[in-house]
């Protein structure tokens, strides 16, 4: 039988001792006997998935080994279990153990329990040193840091200096964001799928410039990911309501930097679509998929994991919007074998208890939605040859007062939580500006709807040109773009009225 000896080095550095060093200590417990030695370069003491120890242990359960010979205690292990483990193995086989900095004599009470109190201290440092690396390693993702890992589709490695700290950022490039541009434009419009946009870009030849195959599960990804965005109050808006941490203040999302979204120092195992305990920091690198478009993108994305969509009947892209004049009910599409085919009633019309007569006149589905047609194309005629004095300027304003509003609720929120402990003097201030910060709340949001009615004429450019494109334009394309202008059709004794959105 002979003695073993066993070293580890989980990397080699200046200030950690070799392989060879402690092989030499052990050598010395040895007193020139014969041995054999068992080492590990390149593992960890966290657990005993290690070659060398394992070889060792089959040769001890073999008969093989007497004495198992260390330099220190946290060389073989780091885990109260698995020392627990190995010891039972070792008195069952009759196996001494040395450490030779430490001195443990295992054949006594008293040797036993301070090499237990000694391994407790190993595995409280070793949880330590994993603490302080997990500490430092967000420190440095909320200063922006890059963290390694897999760079986006979009981007390039560029040197930068943070915090006057050397580091890396990324860099757009111009023919692989333009194909991303595309893709979250076409997403954004809800007449595509997933599929109908690897369709698209196979049939046209757009080919993926890394050499991947474009597929739903890459866009998917890519949709999801804030590391494209512009970065504004909207988005600010969108993951805090989703329950993530959000590191930077409201304020410096101006819509110019993208966004890094880490999984957070709670580990969960909730789906990629929940962003509860996310950590969400502001990048050093600028987004180039405006806020409007990827929310749009991000929020299609939610919705298809939460919920199934609910469509409305397949007989009129008008249902649901139509009301009767008399009653207010809705009117519904009834369907007769004429030339006609399609008519609209009232819901309420001949049913027991209502004294509606119906709207006073025969609605053919078809004439209404020509009608409606024409004057869609009209009031978006309208609004195209409005002009805006300054329409950058104009954004820039509403931006402002949307980070202040968020700004005002949080304040509201910290003084509100302070109430509980507060003196009467304390009480009597956090009353005044509550009130001052709500009264000033208050105006924010009446001009924040107002100016609302403007944001809508952005969205204009896109529902005209699906007014061109009306023929080819698909059931819920129509519905959309109904949805969008027209918030109710009244109709009574002949005469249509209609309530727009703009």
């Amino acid at each position: 039988m002979y003695d073993a000896l066993y070293a580890r080095q989980s990397i080699e550095k200046k200030d950690s001792i070799s392989v060879e060093s402690q092989l030499e200590y052990c050598r010395y417990e040895t007193h020139g006997e014969a041995c054999i030695e068992y080492t590990d370069r390149g593992f960890s003491g966290k657990d005993t998935n290690r070659p060398g120890f394992e070889k060792m242990m089959n040769d001890i359960r073999a008969g093989k080994i007497n004495r198992v010979i260390v330099y220190k205690l946290d060389r073989i292990s780091r885990s109260i279990l698995d020392f627990a483990n190995m010891m039972e193995i070792f008195q069952k086989y009759h196996v001494e153990f040395v450490s030779s900095t430490e001195k443990f004599d295992t054949s006594t009470p008293i040797g036993r329990a301070m090499l237990n109190i000694c391994i407790v201290f190993a595995q409280l440092e070793r949880e330590t040193i994993q603490k302080r690396v997990t500490d430092a390693y967000y420190a440095r993702c909320k200063r922006g840091f890059y963290m390694g890992g897999r760079i986006p589709y979009g981007y390039r490695l560029t040197s930068t200096v943070i915090d006057n700290i050397r580091s890396s950022m990324y860099e757009e490039v111009p023919e692989e964001s333009e194909q991303l541009k595309l893709i979250y434009s076409m997403y954004a419009d809800t007449d595509n799928s997933l599929g109908d946009i690897v369709r698209y870009l196979n049939e046209h030849q757009i080919k993926n410039l890394r050499g991947a195959n474009w597929n739903t599960a890459r866009i998917s990804e890519m949709l999801r990911n804030p590391v494209y965005v512009q970065a504004d109050i909207d988005v600010y808006q969108f993951f805090q309501s989703q329950g993530a941490n959000i590191y930077n203040p409201a304020s410096d999302f101006t819509g110019y930097n993208a966004c890094y979204l880490y999984k957070g120092t709670i580990s969960t195992s909730r789906k990629q679509s929940d962003l509860s305990d996310k950590e969400i920091v502001l990048a050093p690198h600028k987004g180039f998929i405006p806020s409007k478009t990827w929310l749009a993108c991000r929020i299609r994305c939610l919705n298809n994991r939460q919920s199934t969509k609910t469509c409305k009947p397949k007989n009129s892209w008008l249902v649901g919007k139509v009301k009767c004049g008399k009653c207010g009910y809705a009117l519904t599409i009834r369907k007769a074998k004429t030339k006609w085919g399609r008519y609209f009633v009232c819901s309420q019309s001949g049913s027991r208890g209502s004294n509606c007569t119906g709207a006073g006149c025969t609605i053919y589905a078809d004439v209404l939605e020509e009608y409606m047609f024409g004057a869609i194309k009209e009031r978006l005629s309208e609004f195209q040859k409005l002009s805006c004095l300054s329409e950058t300027r104009e954004e820039q304003k509403h931006m402002t007062k949307k980070i202040r509003l968020t700004q005002i609720e949080e304040e509201i929120e910290e003084l509100l939580s302070k109430v509980s402990g507060a003196s009467g003097v304390l009480m009597k201030y956090i009353d005044e500006k509550v009130s001052e910060l709500d009264a000033e709340r208050k105006a924010l949001q009446e001009e924040i709807v107002t100016a609302n009615v403007a944001d809508t004429e952005g969205r204009l450019k896109q529902i005209t040109n699906h007014v061109n494109a009306w023929e080819t334009l698909s059931f819920e394309g129509r519905q959309a773009v109904v949805d969008t202008l027209i918030k109710v059709i009244r109709i009574a004794d002949g005469n249509i009225e209609i309530t727009w959105n703009i």
